[in-house]
């Protein structure tokens, strides 16, 4: 499996037989010439994760691209069409077996901020992105986690407490577009993640082995 971080939590993920695009958002670049897309997958609608005009790019040069998005994101899509999808979902893409997975709701930021929906999405069993949400992935084992690192509804020390029950072979820290210096966060997971864990920080734009 191949993985390409555009910048915060937009990630492209090639199993070898899907290409699966999730949350191209307004903090991320890179990714608007991308084309063989089998899907695309928001996890919430936050323009962080969903932009729709990069979207409706997105879309032209992927036309039998798949778009999965919760239902209240593709309600706001005015005029995409998008799948939706809810926890509990299993969906074939491409050659993919994608789990939605998580609560429903995106972490809470403040009580006085109405949550909104967000989907976690498990690839192949192996790999989770879990949007804006600290989900349990549904495996024994996972591979892969992409570690939401900076947020205004996280801190350092619950995400450091995320990495450890999940324990994955491989963390790669994403979401990280808020933060000044993402690096010291790095440090913590690194310092204070499992043992059995690797730390993976791609450079933006450049394709990995996960």
């Amino acid at each position: 499996m191949k993985l390409t971080h555009y910048g915060h939590a937009c990630v492209l993920v090639d199993t070898g037989a899907a290409r699966l695009l999730f949350d191209p958002g307004a903090f991320s670049s890179g990714f608007s010439g991308l084309e063989g897309l089998d899907a695309i997958l928001i996890t919430h609608q936050h323009f962080d994760h969903v932009d729709a005009d990069a979207l409706r790019t997105l879309l032209r040069a992927n036309p039998d691209a798949a778009l999965v998005t919760d239902g209240q994101t593709a309600g706001q899509l005015d005029g995409i069409d998008a799948r939706t999808a809810a926890p509990g979902d299993v969906l074939a893409l491409g050659g993919a077996e994608v789990s939605v997975v998580g609560s429903g709701d995106h972490a809470q930021i403040h009580p006085d901020i109405p949550l909104v929906a967000n989907n976690g999405y498990l690839v192949d069993g192996a790999l989770l992105h879990p949007g804006d949400a600290y989900v349990p992935p549904g495996v024994d084992e996972l591979a892969t986690l992409l570690l939401p690192t900076g947020a205004p509804w996280l801190k350092v020390s619950e995400a450091v407490d995320y990495l450890r029950s999940v324990a994955p072979r491989t963390v790669v820290p994403i979401h990280e577009g808020t933060l000044a210096d993402p690096t010291l966060h790095y440090r913590f997971f690194d310092n204070l993640g499992p043992d059995a864990t690797t730390l993976l920080v791609p450079d933006r734009g450049t394709a990995v082995d996960v």
